[in-house]
């Protein structure tokens, strides 16, 4: 009997050095809150909750008449102060929407594209959607360099006084301001992604920069598994890893560690400038536990539909590879969890 316990033990010291495991990983993503730009009245919601929406699929639009009207007043400023020096102003009010439009195109292109190329980065997204990314900034950019031309074109028209006259300048920033507050009446999905825990509806008034709805990345997800710290000792960067997802009992997926966290909170506080004593009745202090981050093998193409964000996830990582007795004993305690899974 000894010696079985003596076994057991040796057998669970090398397993968390070799084969480490545990059943506290949860399935993460990115979690945005969306807010819109402006405050205004909602006019209408595009999407139902938990809907499945692309880059720059409309979410909701607010009542755009307020803005409208700013514009309206912006361009006839714009026009009375181009006047007053005797030239005409509809080159210019054309060009400078036509700025505005391509300026916000461009500032999307690239919100979108740095996203494409951190998930490039990490080996997630192919190199051809980071060369595409790249392509469509490029086009962005020379579309607003040709429509600045455009524009500067409009102001030479104007003459030797129009063309740097303060006034004429000023009255341009406040269209353009007032043409980009317009634009953000409509607000639209930052990439491709779900929305969920919808609350918004017609009629309710928002304020500039308060969340409204939640968004979740449907475009790069990882299981975080916490470990006891002596687990980690092994571990490196690369490492193979078997999941099993609570939401899939019976089947095995396979991932790599992504990174290890440099640190975490360990709650202590502080008061008056210095640390409060934290007393402590247990004879044996918890083991503390560091996040560890995990990619399913194959990019988001090898995720589950079924798996959700927050869904809770077994793993097993192999610190020391597949091939040794440990690997296989851990392996084999997962596949037989995987079809015990199917009772809870």
């Amino acid at each position: 009997m000894v010696l079985l316990l003596l076994v057991m033990v040796v057998l669970y010291a090398l397993t968390d050095r070799l084969a480490p495991s545990s059943s506290r990983g949860i399935v993460s993503a990115h979690v945005v809150q969306i807010a819109a730009r402006v405050s205004g009245e909602i006019k209408q919601v595009h999407v139902v909750d938990d809907a499945v929406v692309q880059a720059g699929e409309e979410l909701f639009s607010l009542d755009p008449r307020p803005f409208e009207l700013a514009v309206q007043q912006a361009e006839a400023n714009l026009k009375s102060t181009v006047q007053s020096i005797d030239a005409s102003s509809a080159s210019l009010v054309a060009a400078q929407a036509e700025l505005t439009q391509a300026r916000i195109a461009l500032d999307t292109t690239r919100a979108q594209a740095e996203r494409t190329f951190r998930l490039e980065e990490r080996g997630i997204a192919a190199r051809a959607q980071g060369d595409a990314a790249r392509g469509q900034i490029a086009d962005a950019e020379a579309r607003v360099a040709s429509v600045e031309a455009n524009l500067e074109s409009a102001r030479t028209q104007l003459g030797p006084q129009g063309n740097d006259n303060p006034s004429i300048a000023a009255a341009q920033a406040q269209l353009e301001r007032a043409q980009y507050d317009l634009a953000s009446t409509t607000v639209v999905a930052p990439h491709f992604g779900v929305v969920t825990n919808m609350l918004l509806s017609e009629g309710q008034f928002i304020s500039a920069g308060s969340p409204t709805l939640t968004f979740i990345d449907a475009a790069a997800a990882w299981v975080t598994v916490d470990l006891r710290e002596n687990q980690l000792q092994t571990i490196e960067p690369g490492d193979p890893v078997n999941l099993l997802f609570d939401a899939l009992p019976g089947r095995i997926f396979e991932g790599r560690v992504q990174s290890i966290a440099w640190g975490i909170n360990p709650g202590r506080n502080v008061q008056g400038g210095l640390v409060v004593n934290q007393p402590n009745n247990r004879w044996f202090e918890p083991a503390r536990r560091i996040p560890v981050r995990i990619e399913l093998n194959g990019g988001m193409e090898a995720w589950p539909s079924q798996v959700r964000v927050g869904g809770k996830v077994h793993a097993v990582v192999f610190a020391a590879g597949k091939g040794n007795p440990i690997a296989w004993l851990a392996g084999g305690l997962q596949w037989i969890r995987s079809f015990t899974s199917y009772l809870h």
